[in-house]
Parts: structure tokens; C-alpha cells; sequence
């Protein structure tokens, strides 16, 4: 079976800088629905159109192709007090911003005194970088799925 929209496929994954120090070697493989849900990069999901099990690349993202540049705008400070005790480095928050109430993750990426820096860039933004990849398998994607835009089962999301 070739990937095409609405069908999961079963991905080894394993990321890279552009230096090809490694950021994630995935031990598990990733299922991924496919068809522009946000499962996964659209540059991934472009080089694995058409595709069958058995295929293998290397992609070099540019950051816009990635996670984007990173913004400034996005760095954020809160008196510590603020945050429930044991607050560290690298521990995460839901930040309400705009009108619509629209929520964006915040990551802890420094404590300095009593003041909590936060910053709302993934952690990858401003990076270039390399992506293998090999197609394990493919299967066409449950409703249920479609309908939930993720995989579910194997290698997928459990509910």
C-alpha cells in the first residue's frame, strides 16, 4: 500500500543538527496519520507521499521547513512565586493568550532568583535539521482516527 492521504504510516525516525550531532533516536517507531492533520512536519509528510514500506530518507530541513525561526516575542518572565512549588528547568506551562483564549506551551528555561523565565518557542525553533526516516509500514486509517486526527493502536496514541 502506497501513503496517501488518510492512511497511517509506521515510521523509524531519527533526528539530527545540521552538524549531525543527534537530538531524538527514536527506540519505538512512530505511527503517523497522514494527511495534513498536523501529525508530523509538512516536509515529512511531503517526502513520504506516494511511498511504500521499505523506503528510506534523509531530509535537510531549513528551520521555516522545521520549526520555524525562533521569536523573541515568544520569551516570557513570572515572579516564582507564581508557580506551584518544585518548579524546574524544562518543566512546562499553558499560558492563555489573545482574545479567543487560545492556549500556547511555555517551556522553564532558566530560574534566576525569584524570577522564572519562560519561553514559548519549541525547543527545535532556529534549527536546521536532518530527519531519517524509513517506512515500516502502511495501512489504510480507521474513522475513528480521521476522525480524531491521530493514529490510535500500535506504535499510535492510546486513549
Amino acid at each position: 500500500m502506497k501513503i496517501t492521504k488518510d492512511t497511517v504510516a509506521t515510521l523509524k525516525l531519527k533526528v539530527a543538527d545540521s552538524l549531525g550531532r543527534l537530538i531524538e533516536n527514536a527506540k519505538e517507531p512512530a505511527a503517523v496519520l497522514i494527511g495534513g492533520y498536523g501529525n508530523t512536519l509538512p516536509a515529512i509528510e511531503a517526502a513520504l507521499e506516494g511511498q511504500e514500506p521499505g523506503f528510506e530518507a534523509t531530509l535537510n530541513l531549513s528551520p521555516e521547513q522545521a520549526f520555524g525561526q525562533r521569536d523573541e516575542s515568544l520569551l516570557r518572565s513570572l515572579a516564582k512565586k507564581d508557580f506551584p512549588p518544585g518548579v524546574k528547568v524544562g518543566g512546562q506551562l499553558e499560558i492563555s493568550e489573545g482574545e479567543a483564549g487560545e492556549f500556547r506551551l511555555y517551556h522553564v528555561s532558566k530560574i534566576k532568583g525569584d524570577t522564572v523565565l519562560l519561553d514559548g518557542n519549541h525547543p527545535l525553533a532556529g534549527m536546521s535539521l536532518k530527519i531519517s526516516l524509513k517506512v515500516l509500514s502502511v495501512r489504510a486509517a480507521s474513522a475513528e482516527e480521521i476522525a480524531h486526527h491521530h493514529a490510535h493502536g500500535e506504535h499510535g496514541h492510546h486513549h
